[in-house]
């Protein structure tokens, strides 16, 4: 397997995730109530798995890797532009988060920046996800030899056996704070 393999794997439960995403939205758009419990679940999702863990490997190892190549100018401006994306994917769960607190906290008019962020992200994702998978991650893999291409992957499972470790250390010590 291609290191790409399991980024794409990542993709489809992404994938899926937006799925269910897409029909609580409209349950939003109907009830004009929202879960708060299921926009924390999803936001932990996108947070942990889609950002940290799956655009982790990306920046962390793919990109930084990308950036010792001569690169193309049509790879290095996708790398950038999908970093970008990145970047704002960020932005949006973050205003999520901050929607769905003054929900809680009773403002009926954090609905619809809650349905805007929800539906950014359900549209968003797929389109990243097309460019990466049909166009960037085959476009990318020439500049690798089999060799870093293997040593890439055995990467991508190292930085996946820590993330488990660190978010339950975060956890530990949130928890920690909130009972010394």
């Amino acid at each position: 397997m291609k290191p790409r393999g399991p980024l794409m794997i990542e993709h489809r439960l992404i994938e899926k995730m937006l799925n269910i995403t897409e029909k609580e939205l409209n349950i939003i758009k109907n009830d004009r109530k929202i879960d708060s419990v299921f926009i924390n679940t999803i936001v932990d999702f996108i947070r942990t798995y889609a950002d940290r863990t799956h655009h982790g490997k990306e920046e962390d190892i793919l990109f930084k890797e990308l950036e010792n190549k001569s690169m193309n100018a049509d790879d290095s401006r996708m790398m950038q532009e999908l970093i970008d994306e990145h970047i704002h994917a960020r932005k949006v769960v973050k205003e999520l988060v901050e929607a769905n607190s003054k929900y809680m906290n009773g403002n009926l008019n954090s609905i619809d920046i809650i349905i805007e962020k929800l539906s950014f992200l359900i549209k968003f994702y797929p389109e990243h996800i097309l460019k990466e998978d049909k166009i960037f991650f085959p476009n990318t893999e020439k500049y690798f030899t089999d060799t870093e291409l293997n040593n890439m992957l055995s990467g991508f499972r190292e930085f996946d056996r820590k993330m488990i470790h660190e978010k339950y250390n975060r956890l530990f010590e949130f928890l920690s704070k909130k009972y010394s």
